[in-house]
């Protein structure tokens, strides 16, 4: 069959493929995936892909069933003929490239992200000139490390000319993995196409209404159609002789391919059987372990003679996955298994220790500690090279066949972190079930206990975590001779960082006295936690003066560098407690930047909470969102679904500033869906705050003040501290404007004993914006004014200068001193004008011609002109770092990062970094 009679019918997936093959030679990053039932084509379809690529460079690669559990067997496949261009990546992603491809020892627990990255920056080095385009075939057995990275690079391909076209068959979990990837489905061709595919393979031609049959009995599957037509007798084909009932066709494909193989001499049936559990199409190899069986020399030329095989000079190739499918099949269990032993002696010799604890494994007819004991040694390399979510299933198989039950409990709760750390939280949470069920009548150990708490933490229910992690506590305490800060403070840590999440202040108190119970720590990151936590429980059970002095002693020692970014998240919620939110904010920022350069980027969803809430309350509202949006990104790729609500909860705060109600209300309410079943107080807290907020803006202060009040009286994360205090100031307003002086003067109490050790200008200033709203009239504008004057040391604090400005003005008009109050609002309608603080904006403009002055809205900012994706690249620009580490920061190519600032530098009016630097340091205003 030539191939054009192959392809016919397939003309919409052909003019899919060529756009797809235009866009990529154009310079711009696409991704396919090509869906279908075994046999519908879609091997065909990529074959005239590559014809076509010109003059893009091609890279190949298949998945292969024995090796799905071998991490990164395919990307060693697809990226090997361009692997001398790893020395061009950064220094962290050509380590962990090197080492997931053997080509280097591995760096040794590396995140997995960064390979991933580092497979993006090497296949954007190997598009030029010309683009590139990999073809990448039988997905659905693709190894888990090689379908992550290949899809974290499908998810931000940019101006790369990278084409990433996959092929898969149809099923459930494949239409999942590739669910981000645009989508084409291979399916039946028509009647008319069905009759060309049988007349090219039949006898003779079929008249029309066999092929008519033929057709809808195949449902015009491609394979189907030729292997049925090769069954048929001209007779047939012609309608001299009915056909045969039921046609061979369907499932019967395999058993077509099963009869086939059946009628070959059993030596060749071996050394098929030999190919089809070898997997990665070594010649020399299959002929090897197929001479252990005592096949003979020729075995496989019967095989090729009947067009199931090709053998090639680079290895053997199956015609079609399917004939795989049927050689194993119609191999009994006991060759399949003598196979494997021949495979694994073969592997031993070629020094593959992996392959030969697998195939080890497979020819295992029941528990061996020594099998075992391989598979988890071969699993330890996959997670040196960043292969977590290979590792752990190779793990549950080494606990499998592991006889002692304590042994295999620690195998499966190692399982449980690969797959946590490979993204597969479901299989995690499995695992670790498995692990607690085989730790037998001694219960489980605390290190297991705790890793439950963490998966609770990350994406589960908050309070459960925290019960959980006391619970591990109490079983460190008990399992060691004498009470260490090192052994015991991690868990108390972990314990907080719940009771912080669900707000739980008895627990943060119980926390406290634990840790103060401790011996002091020799090294001062852990001394330093230890003050935080013995702080926050002193200030939360009632004494405010020891608390803040623990806090503030903490922070004192925090170092100017050295501190990695947990602690930084320490840091800023101290200062949190001690009501400097310019504080926190500094700290927040100083995580984000920690964890870029760290590389451990599965950590950077919960850090970027805490660093775009800092640039949020810095100001830098688009910057927040643009953070906020990498952080639900990365947050939904690693499945930790409570980082994901405190994105969201942000960025319905940054809509409700801007105004923007539709997004408001859907990130608030989307929020809001995950965190009240996970008890998620703050995440609450955060999402309610921000449709207060949205009311309060629009000048609704009726509704504002009942939200905002309901965040300390009633429902889901009511009372939460953070939440409550981070709301304080927009209470005060939202109740003066609601007529409800009481509640205004209690809120303002509340704030004045919440910030009676807060030393920040800030704090200072807040505070006295609030008194002045509940001042008599004579007082206010001095109280207004002093709070200008805090902020105008603080160059980051632009909005709520702008909003203080606005109430200064408005008090002024009212009392009749219109002169004096247009500057001031003037000054707010600016600054909220360049901060696209819309309802702010129109609030202030309106007042400023109630004083008698014509306000026309500001021009936005520059930078309000930037994409999300423009502001990020241009925030590290300016920060002096050159664009290949920009790229390493972002999990972009550096010829993405040098098209968007190609971009950013005339919408900002500026032609240098330079300049850049220089704008993006100024303050808002």
């Amino acid at each position: 069959m030539t191939a054009v009679d192959r392809l016919a019918g397939r003309e919409s997936e052909l003019a899919a493929i060529d756009d797809f093959l235009t866009g990529v030679r154009s310079g711009t990053g696409r991704a396919l995936a090509l869906r279908g039932e075994p046999g519908a084509g879609k091997t065909a379809l990529l074959l005239r892909a590559a014809e076509r690529a010109a003059p893009a460079r091609v890279l190949r690669a298949t998945g292969a069933e024995p090796e799905s559990q071998m991490a990164f067997a395919a990307l060693h496949q697809l990226l090997r003929p361009v692997s001398g261009l790893v020395d061009a990546l950064p220094e962290a992603q050509r380590e962990a490239v090197r080492g997931a491809l053997g080509l280097a020892a591995p760096p040794g627990g590396q995140d997995r992200f960064l390979v991933s990255a580092g497979v993006l920056s090497l296949l954007a080095e190997a598009a030029v000139p010309d683009g590139l385009v990999c073809v990448v075939d039988d997905f659905q057995w693709v190894d888990r490390a090689s379908a992550d990275a290949l899809l974290f690079a499908a998810r931000r391909l940019g101006a790369d000319g990278v084409g990433l076209l996959f092929a898969a068959r149809d099923t459930a979990e494949a239409r999942h993995a590739l669910k981000d990837v645009p989508g084409l489905t291979v399916a039946g061709l028509a009647a008319a196409d069905a009759a060309r595919v049988l007349a090219a393979r039949s006898a003779v031609p079929p008249v029309p209404d066999v092929a008519a049959l033929v057709a809808a009995a195949t449902g015009g599957n491609p394979l189907a159609l030729r292997e049925t037509a090769g069954l048929l007798t001209p007779e047939q084909l012609t309608g001299r002789a009915p056909l045969p009932d039921p046609l061979p066709v369907g499932d019967g494909i395999g058993a077509v391919y099963g009869e086939q193989i059946a009628r070959l001499p059993a030596d060749t049936r071996l050394v098929l059987l030999v190919a089809a559990l070898e997997g990665l199409g070594d010649l020399r190899l299959v002929l090897r372990a197929a001479a252990r069986l005592g096949a003979a020399a020729d075995a496989l030329e019967s095989a090729e003679a009947a067009g199931l095989l090709d053998v090639e000079p680079t290895g053997i190739r199956f015609r079609h996955p399917l004939i795989r499918s049927a050689v194993h099949a119609g191999a009994s269990a006991a060759d399949r298994r003598a196979v494997h032993r021949a495979l694994a002696a073969e592997s031993e010799e070629a020094g593959d220790t992996g392959r030969r604890a697998r195939h080890r494994a497979e020819a295992a007819l029941g528990p061996d500690e020594d099998i075992a004991a391989e598979l988890a040694a071969a699993a330890d390399l996959d997670r040196a090279r960043g292969g977590y979510a290979d590792a752990a299933r190779t793990l549950v198989r080494a606990a499998d066949l592991t006889p002692d039950r304590r042994t295999r409990s620690r195998r499966l709760k190692d399982a449980a972190v690969a797959a946590w750390l490979g993204g597969r939280p479901g299989q995690a949470r499995s695992s670790l079930a498995a692990s607690r069920e085989a730790a037998g009548d001694g219960g489980p150990s605390a290190d297991i206990t705790q890793l439950g708490g963490r998966f609770e933490l990350h994406s589960g229910d908050a309070a459960e975590a925290l019960r959980t992690f006391l619970t591990a506590a109490e079983q460190t305490a008990g399992q060691i001779a004498e009470q260490t800060a090192e052994a015991i403070l991690p868990i108390l840590a972990d314990a907080a960082e719940a009771a912080s999440y669900v707000g739980d202040t008895d627990a943060a108190v119980l926390i406290g006295r634990r840790a103060e119970a401790l011996p002091d720590p020799g090294d001062p990151a852990d001394a330093f936690l230890r003050d935080v936590l013995i702080g926050t429980g002193a200030l939360q059970g009632g004494d405010r003066r020891g608390g803040a002095g623990r806090l503030r002693r903490a922070l004192d020692a925090v170092p100017d560098d050295g501190f990695d970014a947990v602690h930084l998240l320490w840091a800023a919620a101290a200062a949190s407690l001690l009501g400097e939110g310019d504080a926190a904010a500094r700290f927040g920022a100083r995580a984000g930047r920690v964890a870029r350069v760290s590389g451990m980027v599965g950590t950077l969803p919960v850090v970027l909470e805490s660093t775009a809430t800092a640039e949020r309350m810095n100001s830098a509202f688009a910057l927040s969102a643009a953070l906020s949006e990498e952080g639900l990104a990365l947050a939904r790729e690693t499945g930790i679904a409570n980082s994901a609500a405190a994105h969201l909860a942000n960025l319905a705060v940054c809509a409700a500033v801007r105004g923007d109600e539709t997004d408001a209300r859907a990130y608030a309410h989307e929020a809001l869906a995950i965190a009240i079943p996970h008890r998620l107080g703050l995440r609450v807290g955060v999402a309610s705050y921000a449709l207060g907020l949205l009311d309060l803006g629009l000048g609704r202060f009726e509704q504002a003040h009942e939200r905002l009040t309901a965040l300390t009286t009633a429902g889901p994360g009511a009372g939460h501290p953070a939440a409550v205090w981070g709301s304080t100031a927009d209470r005060v307003e939202a109740a003066v404007g609601a007529g409800d002086l009481d509640a205004a003067r209690a809120a303002v109490g509340f704030l004045e004993r919440w910030s009676a050790n807060a030393t920040s200008p800030r704090s200072q200033a807040l505070l006295a914006r609030c008194r002045a709203l509940v001042a008599e009239d004579g007082a206010a504008p001095d109280l207004l004014r002093q709070s200008l004057d805090l902020l105008d040391t603080d160059s980051a604090a632009a909005y709520d200068r702008a909003r203080t400005a606005l109430l200064l003005g408005e008090r002024l008009r009212r009392e009749r001193r219109v002169g004096e109050a247009r500057p001031h609002l003037r000054h707010a309608a600016e600054a909220f004008g360049r901060l696209g603080a819309v309802p702010w904006e129109r609030r202030a403009l309106g007042e400023l011609r109630a004083a008698g002055e014509a306000g026309d809205r500001a021009e936005p900012a520059a930078l309000a002109t930037l994409t999300s994706q423009e502001l990020r690249i241009a925030r590290l620009v300016a920060e002096g770092l050159p664009n290949r580490d920009v790229a390493a920061r972002l999990f972009l190519s550096t010829r993405t990062v040098e098209y968007h600032l190609y971009k950013v530098y005339p919408k900002l009016g500026v032609t240098s970094r330079t300049e850049l630097a220089r704008l993006l340091t100024q303050p808002p205003t």
